[in-house]
């Protein structure tokens, strides 16, 4: 039994990882500072079903080191998993010091309250696809170079494999970069490409296409994620970097067909040109994270999302009452 300390547990994937950890039987506590870069109704409902699964989550923010070091005294945090973070890329163009507030200095500032207690044994924390922006030899492998990254997200991200390197060589803790490649399924974020192509093709509204459709993305479903998530937890205790992903990259007009065909129900599509910032494919070569983590991800596309479709569709109805 681990005593699990996850930050951004009312976030999308640290909800999940917070219930299959309970479900296990390990001890979870979470926190959220619960911000509204999406509706916060969605990070309330995910908060309601852990405290229905008696799983604190304190509303607080990674920068207060008062509260990290209280949540890990009292509770003799054995793990801590760092999922609190500003994501998104085109939010980063308006309002860039959120990112660094959160991805940087609240980084370091759990660090610094890290260093401080021996019965931490080991720290996991959210990297992403992001970081290998231009690169072009795909499949991306974490042996690659990561020097150039297309948007500030990836630059805090790649920064805090960096500094986490750093405090492991200084104090010897054991701390694992995961390297996750487009999220998606139940109770997913909102502002994903996949959440709103199913609401607005729903609505009868337009979906913004960017590049004109020419673009791959490694799609990976939330169970194949907390499965590597949870591998991690508990199989490695060094320093290293994996990529999770489903390593099966699909075409974007390609996969809106399969929400289509899903939906019964065609999309009024939009096609723009590329939009500065973006990446034009992502594409994981998990080898490592075979060998190492014993990662294998069997969640097609199609199962995947018709899973998320009909949690949407509940939800919208559950919401509409």
């Amino acid at each position: 039994m681990k005593n699990v300390f996850v930050t951004g547990a009312a976030g999308f994937i640290g909800f999940h990882l917070c219930l299959h950890l309970k479900k296990r039987n390990d001890f979870v506590i979470g926190l959220d500072n619960f911000n509204s870069y999406y509706d916060v109704k969605l990070k309330n409902e995910r908060a309601k079903i852990l405290k229905e699964n008696n799983i604190e989550v304190i509303k607080a923010d990674i920068n207060d080191k008062k509260i990290l070091e209280k949540i890990i005294e009292e509770n003799n945090i054995s793990h801590i998993v760092h999922l609190a973070a500003q994501a998104g890329v085109r939010y980063s163009f308006e309002n860039p010091s959120t990112y660094v507030n959160s991805n940087l200095v609240g980084f370091v500032n759990l660090l610094e309250v890290l260093k401080k207690f021996k019965n931490v044994t080991k720290f996991i924390f959210a990297s992403s696809s992001s970081v290998y922006g231009l690169n072009t030899k795909t499949p991306y492998s974490p042996a690659d170079k990561t020097d150039n990254p297309t948007n500030l997200y990836g630059a805090t991200k790649k920064a805090n494999e960096a500094i986490a390197y750093a405090y492991h060589h200084l104090y010897k803790i054991p701390m694992i970069g995961l390297r996750y490649f487009t999220v998606y399924g139940p109770y997913g974020r909102p502002d994903m490409a996949y959440f709103k192509f199913t609401k607005n093709i729903l609505d009868g509204k337009e979906i913004e296409i960017f590049n004109n459709g020419d673009m791959l993305r490694d799609f990976t479903y939330i169970d194949d994620i907390i499965d590597g998530t949870i591998k991690a937890l508990d199989k490695i205790n060094t320093f290293e970097i994996f990529n999770l992903g489903n390593n099966s990259p699909i075409n974007l007009l390609d996969f809106i067909s399969i929400i289509e065909k899903k939906l019964n129900k065609k999309a009024l599509k939009k096609l723009l040109p590329f939009q500065k910032g973006e990446m034009q494919s992502t594409f994981a070569d998990i080898t490592t994270s075979k060998e190492k983590l014993d990662f294998q991800p069997t969640t097609k596309i199609e199962t995947g999302m018709d899973k998320f479709i009909d949690w949407y569709i509940s939800y919208e109805k559950a919401l509409s009452k």
